[in-house]
């Protein structure tokens, strides 16, 4: 089981799937807050009863699982009822990221964590050995945002504005990987962070010999 973890975070629309997805491609094993957070609001779920009496019957579909566009819409222009959700949802999907990391393969394990700044950064997640942070240049967030989502200047700014901003992610990295260029570009990137990573590994486990 991996011994070490190293959790990735960056803002939306920085290429977080993207650098996952080669960690991924090297053999490392990804633990993915969004897997945890679909899985503890499944029904029957502490957490979905939660939310249901928080925002009412409205926030389940036909089927009795979460409408997450109801949601989404509901809690976007509203801070408190934002926060309140995150407070209902962010204690069972730590639980449920810590599971994962406990039961990953490999000498270390990637945690795939969007809103660890956001979340508490250190102090939510102190079981994390390290933290990567994928950093791309606002203006280019903006537009990545704009041609994936198909949604104008004015959405994709809101959406920026409701995570926490550039210097406050920084600020919790132990590594940053800057991603403002094409996919290629990350593929050093990621190999040279995969050889540290292996290396602290072996180091925290006593197994280094050099």
């Amino acid at each position: 089981m991996a011994g070490y973890r190293v959790g990735l975070t960056g803002g939306v629309a920085s290429g977080k799937s993207a650098v996952t997805g080669l960690f991924a491609g090297r053999g490392i094993a990804v633990a993915d807050a969004d897997v945890a957070a679909r899985a503890v609001v499944e029904p029957g779920q502490p957490a979905l009863a939660q939310v249901v009496a928080a925002f009412g019957a409205d926030v389940l579909d036909a089927s009795g699982r979460l409408d997450r566009a109801w949601l989404r819409a509901r809690v976007f222009n509203d801070a408190d009822a934002r926060r309140g959700l995150e407070g209902l949802l962010h204690p069972p999907i730590r639980a449920a990221l810590r599971d994962a990391a406990d039961r990953a393969p490999g000498p270390y394990v990637i945690v795939a964590i969007p809103l660890l700044a956001e979340g508490g950064g250190r102090a939510a997640y102190p079981w994390l050995d390290r933290i990567l942070v994928v950093d791309a240049p606002v203006a280019l967030q903006r537009l990545r945002l704009m041609t994936r989502d198909g949604i104008d200047e004015a959405l994709a700014d809101r959406m920026l504005a409701a995570q926490a901003d550039r210097r406050e992610r920084l600020a919790i990295a132990d590594d940053i990987l800057v991603n403002d260029g094409p996919r290629e570009a990350l593929l050093p990137q990621v190999a040279a962070l995969d050889r540290q990573y292996r290396h602290l590994a072996a180091l925290a486990s006593g197994q280094d010999t050099r």
